[in-house]
């Protein structure tokens, strides 16, 4: 399909609401027109974490909204007219909070029967995947770590809808992670930022946390382990001094980020080799999406590890990392190239693997593999 193609994406897998306007022109760089994210931080601060009956309301409630800032944005003008100039309409189908993910598929599916415009189911994890590729026109193959709240992986990413999974975390993700950790130590949400922002003022060589798994030759990952350390740590300091200091939670802070770049460092090491062994790449990549590649110690160690292998590396913008809707049309520009569409019966999934023919980490039940 070489032609000039605008699609409109949509995102409401966890708990921000957005939507976007990207185009391409055959053989050139995809352009962001529009990117428009309504977070849902203050909502669900209460309540220690994202409160799903709550993120799927404000999803419904501000998918409309998002959608016409996105399109004023872009330039394009109102609706109904600003539709005429978009090819499709892409969605996240999957995977995410159910009552998220339908609340957008609903509104992309209203898009399209209201326009005629053909319909592109997204999935959350290929967006992420396919960002190096939207940000820096990155050539197939490359190895991409996909480490986010609830996703932690290593893809070979081999085509718009190929990706080889080498490993990933068999627990907790390690965003997860940072979060169960913040709430821990009494820190704000979202807790990547919040633990990052204590860990600058601390000393990581205090207290030595463990780093799991490295005695294992694979790129399979556990984080679930971290958290239970540094509560064990924290309730040690607890008992001998009566309470934690300002100092001491930095230093714990500072050392739970060290080992958890360490091990995600280790393990890249571990997937640069397997991925430069099997595929042979003209010029090897390693890229890193997803919420915790903002944290700047993680994206450090990569680089170091990536130039020790001799690969480049690549690290979306810090506001392509988190979630977004560019890189939702963007995935759906990748598939409506192909030639794929869906119909009005594509449904949402609060599961769905990139790999499907990879063994299940997470365990699997009636709706499937969870990763």
């Amino acid at each position: 399909m070489a032609q000039e193609l605008t699609l409109l994406g949509l995102e409401s897998s966890c708990d921000d609401t957005a939507a976007a306007i990207v185009r391409q022109r055959p053989g050139g760089r995809a352009e962001i027109l529009s990117s428009v994210v309504h977070g849902q931080s203050d909502l669900h601060a209460p309540f220690g974490g994202v409160v799903p009956e709550l993120a799927a309301r404000a999803h419904a409630e501000k998918l409309d909204v998002c959608v016409a800032a996105a399109l004023a944005e872009a330039g394009l003008g109102r609706a109904p007219e600003a539709f005429r100039v978009l090819d499709a309409i892409a969605v996240t189908a999957g995977p995410g909070l159910i009552g998220g993910v339908m609340s957008g598929v609903m509104c992309a599916k209203g898009i399209a029967l209201a326009t005629g415009l053909p319909l592109v189911g997204v999935n959350h994890l290929a967006g992420h995947a396919l960002t190096p590729r939207l940000t820096d026109g990155a050539e197939f193959p490359y190895l991409m770590l996909l480490v986010s709240g609830g996703h932690c992986q290593f893809l070979i990413v081999e085509g718009p809808e190929s990706f080889r999974r080498l490993g990933g975390t068999i627990d907790d993700a390690p965003g997860e992670a940072f979060d169960k950790v913040a709430r821990l130590l009494g820190l704000t949400q979202p807790g990547g930022p919040a633990v990052e922002a204590e860990a600058k003022a601390g000393d990581p060589k205090r207290f030595r946390f463990p780093r799991p798994l490295l005695d294992r030759h694979d790129c399979n990952m556990s984080f679930s382990g971290l958290k239970t350390a540094l509560l064990r740590m924290r309730d040690r300091v607890v008992e001998e001094k009566g309470g934690l200091t300002r100092t001491d939670r930095a230093d714990l802070c500072a050392g739970f980020q060290a080992a958890v770049a360490d091990v995600l460092a280790a393990k890249t090491a571990r997937a640069l080799g397997i991925y430069i062994s099997e595929t042979a790449p003209p010029v090897p990549l390693i890229a890193v999406a997803g919420g915790v590649a903002a944290n700047q110690a993680i994206r450090g160690a990569l680089e170091t590890v990536a130039e020790a292998a001799g690969a480049a590396f690549l690290a979306p913008p810090l506001r392509l990392c988190t979630d977004n809707a560019a890189m939702i049309a963007y995935a759906g520009i990748e598939r409506f190239r192909l030639g794929h569409t869906d119909g009005m019966d594509l449904s949402a999934r609060p599961r769905w693997p990139l790999d499907a023919g990879a063994q299940a980490m997470l365990g699997s039940g009636r709706k499937g593999a969870k990763a």
